[in-house]
């Protein structure tokens, strides 16, 4: 293993130290942590990782404007050479869901993006906006491959997009259609991506069904494996080559869960 990267949507990461998600993050061995639904400001979420083992990581943040809400980040064990906030895209900016890194690892030049895509709600304003910034990352993902190539390095998508891409992705697929998140709509986002990308966690997870991300609080969805798989680490097709690994850390029960959302690991090498 040369590279290491875990995305996390953390639901809160007040809550989600509270219930040792920190702890867990830190004992991945990962080189890079994305997380999302931080909800959090600037100094609220050093608060958090100043009493963790993660305080003495690089963190790149971009709190959403409402307090409480979204909100993203992205902890790095290298200092980045650039980091990114705003894109100049409309659609994604601005609203604390989108942060782009760009790290010198061993396997080249590297953009990392910690991303979270609203939950939405169909034929209501909430799926406006979602559409919105799905149609913003269609724009920018293209630039990010694009400049990827130029600069004969990679980039990575990593975060909560609220979307499931195919019935393997999603255990009552038949109940959910025409409900946000599995909407033919914004499923054709992902067709689109992936005509170029590679979806790390279906290629390395195998045909599915699963291995879901996200299971409801409520009810007995987690005990029945009854869930989303809504997590995603998406990948230029060369560092997609070098990917040698793709878990999901889902909590042995339901008592040790630290969020609603299992993390993500990819792991990577170059090849031999």
């Amino acid at each position: 293993m040369v590279l290491s990267v875990v995305t996390a949507n953390v639901n809160g990461i007040r809550a989600a130290r509270r219930r040792g998600g920190l702890l867990w993050l830190a004992d991945a061995g990962a080189d890079v942590v994305c997380l999302q639904e931080v909800r959090a400001t600037h100094e609220q979420l050093h608060e958090a990782l100043t009493e963790s083992e993660l305080r003495d990581w690089h963190v790149a943040h971009a709190p959403a404007p409402q307090l409480g809400r979204a909100g993203v980040a992205v902890l790095t064990r290298e200092q980045p050479t650039a980091i990114r906030t705003e894109t100049g895209q409309s659609g994604i900016d601005g609203q604390g869901r989108w942060l782009e890194v760009d790290l010198a690892t061993a396997i080249g030049p590297l953009t990392v993006v910690s991303a979270y895509v609203h939950a939405g709600e169909a034929d209501t304003p909430k799926q406006a906006d979602k559409y919105a910034f799905l149609d913003g990352m269609d724009v920018r993902l293209e630039w990010l491959r694009r400049s990827a190539a130029r600069r004969k390095g990679h980039a990575l998508l990593c975060g909560d997009l609220n979307v499931a891409h195919r019935e393997v992705d999603i255990k009552n697929w038949k109940g959910n259609r025409g409900k946000s998140g599995f909407l033919e709509d914004e499923r054709a986002h992902l067709d689109r991506w992936l005509g170029r990308w590679v979806d790390l966690g279906r290629e390395l997870g195998g045909p599915g069904p699963g291995p879901y991300t996200w299971w409801s609080w409520r009810g007995k969805g987690f005990d029945t494996d009854g869930g989303w798989r809504i997590d995603y680490a998406i990948a230029t097709r060369g560092l997609a080559a070098m990917c040698t690994g793709a878990a999901v850390g889902k909590a042995a029960t339901y008592a040790e869960r630290w969020s609603d959302h299992a993390p993500l690991t990819v792991t990577f090498a170059p090849p031999r």
